[in-house]
């Protein structure tokens, strides 16, 4: 501490949950952190459905990968709502999309899922863009683990979606997929 914070009163800024901060979060971030938020928390739901239409057709390493995936984006709207928490906001919940439940194919529900993860990418790669421009290192610190992980889940979609379109939906070739899956 330096001799003129030991020896002055200093203000403490407080955010709108009372709690002290010493870094205000931009508004149009805090705007932009709120919708990632949603967009996590809408995966979560999306992903659950998904595991639960593969369940249904007796596909259990697809419904297992896909109930894992639902519980990571759980886990990523925590560590948004514990972030925004020690920031010292209120966290606001938006209201959630009903999922999709229905497909014509396996292809086309992993394509659905890749396109998910790739605008949880760019909805990232916004946030951090954002925090550069008003100077809130703290944000970019936060986002640098989760857009990296983000990005090698971005990539194992395309790797799937990749094996799923060459098995052209046969029926062996999607046992061994989902086989793999079931080993993850």
């Amino acid at each position: 501490m330096s001799e003129r914070t030991l020896n002055q009163k200093t203000k403490v800024n407080y955010g709108p949950s009372g709690r002290a901060v010493s870094q205000e979060i931009d508004n149009d971030l805090l705007f932009n952190i709120f919708q990632h938020l949603t967009m996590e928390r809408n995966a979560n739901v999306q992903y659950f459905s998904m595991s639960l239409w593969f369940q249904e057709r007796d596909l259990n390493g697809f419904s297992s990968f896909f109930l894992n995936e639902s519980k990571e984006e759980l886990e990523h709207a925590y560590k948004f709502t514990d972030y925004l928490i020690a920031r010292g906001q209120n966290v606001v919940l938006h209201e959630l999309v009903q999922p999709v439940q229905q497909w014509e194919s396996i292809e086309e529900l992993i394509a659905f899922a890749f396109n998910m993860e790739s605008d949880l990418t760019i909805s990232l790669q916004q946030l951090y863009a954002i925090s550069e421009r008003t100077s809130d290192i703290r944000t970019n610190i936060f986002l640098d683990p989760i857009v990296e992980s983000q990005i090698k889940s971005e990539n194992e979609f395309a790797h799937i979606l990749g094996k799923v379109k060459f098995s052209e939906e046969n029926p062996s070739a999607i046992l061994i997929v989902d086989e793999y899956l079931n080993r993850k």
